[in-house]
């Protein structure tokens, strides 16, 4: 650290992404990145003429994209904010209402804990049960913001509908933020339910189930009151905040439902597949609602088979987390990747018999 920076610099711990190496061609399995490319639609959406005209700024209301957003989702413009990717919104609403104390669990989402640490927000960590799902009771009456991301982002496991309506309802003095990055792979989405509760902010991205990861879009979606303060927020911050060629793929890629739906679906039938693979192979599999795996071997630790795997030209995620120090992440990829990685892993696993 320079003599110049403030002295609490020193103290964050930033947010360490997942590997993109460049040394090799690797099987990559370790950022929970589509396996499926962007739809065609949105691909031709970016032409020479579009290209020509970057010398103007984008829409800073971004006004297309949020009339896009909601009419997929049956909402009004003012209840849309769009960001450059989620973690963008995850820290606009971390400002406007963390500063009192907020509350997430203890295996999840690592940015929470930087972007609290980097606004000066107390945080407070709910462990999981035993099997690594939440107890909604754990998120009553709490008087502080609350943050849960569902599906989770480290576990892959997800709340039901009806225990996330308890906890808003439980907390109706303090703002529940959803973050819901990987809920279209799963079987429930809160983004309806933002028209019955005024206390309700839901985090999205166009990363995971729209192919989208390189372009840096995320949204939230909220009372419109809500999404005035995030707008003061943005505004003081990134005025300009999604460019103008995230803004037009993402258009393209929201209105082309049929092949967004096609591809969740491939996700989703591919997923059931790889976690039966990892069974197979005596592994520990959690139920995932999302499109990674997290698994456990009943041979290696997490730490040896992530630097196995890699030797052998597959990158999966190895998390610090001490609870779950002993499992990898493994990205839902298409059907051949997948074949090969359960190749390449039994072999891994027999070697490891010997």
């Amino acid at each position: 650290m320079s003599r110049f920076a403030r002295e609490d610099i020193n103290a964050i711990s930033p947010y360490i992404p997942g590997e993109q190496p460049r040394d090799r061609k690797y099987i990559k399995l370790n950022t929970n990145e589509n396996p499926y490319e962007l739809s065609s639609g949105a691909v031709n959406a970016i032409s020479k003429r579009f290209l020509a005209d970057l010398r103007r700024y984008s829409d800073p209301e971004c006004t297309e994209l949020h009339r896009a957003i909601a009419d997929y989702y049956g909402l009004d413009s003012q209840n849309v904010l769009a960001t450059n990717g989620s973690d963008e919104a995850l820290a606009f609403a971390f400002y406007a209402y963390c500063r009192d104390g907020v509350c997430y669990a203890d295996v999840t989402y690592g940015f929470y804990d930087v972007i609290a640490n980097l606004f000066g927000c107390k945080a407070e960590h709910i462990p999981l049960k035993s099997d690594f799902t939440i107890d909604g009771r754990d998120y009553f009456n709490k008087g502080k913001t609350i943050v849960i991301a569902n599906p989770n982002a480290q576990t892959g496991v997800a709340l039901d509908g009806g225990i996330i309506r308890e906890i808003i309802e439980k907390n109706s003095e303090n703002i529940v933020i959803l973050d819901q990055a990987y809920a279209d792979f799963g079987n429930f989405n809160a983004i309806p339910l933002i028209k019955q509760y005024k206390n309700l902010v839901v985090v999205n991205t166009f990363s995971k189930s729209r192919s989208l990861a390189g372009a840096r879009v995320g949204y939230v979606i909220a009372d419109s009151e809500l999404i005035s303060d995030l707008k003061k927020v943005k505004n003081s911050f990134h005025p300009y905040n999604v460019n103008a060629i995230s803004q037009a793929l993402a258009v393209a890629a929201i209105r082309d439902k049929e092949y967004f739906e096609n591809t969740v679906k491939k996700v989703k039938e591919v997923r059931e597949k790889l976690a039966g693979g990892l069974k197979a192979l005596g592994y520990i599999v959690l139920p995932s609602s999302a499109n990674f795996i997290l698994a456990e071997s009943p041979n290696i630790c997490g730490r040896d088979l992530y630097i196995k795997l890699k030797q052998k030209g597959v990158l999966v995620r190895h998390l610090s987390d001490e609870r779950i120090e002993n499992f990898v992440r493994i990205t839902v990829g298409s059907e051949e990747e997948n074949e090969k990685f359960l190749k390449i892993l039994t072999e891994i696993e027999e070697d490891e018999m010997r």
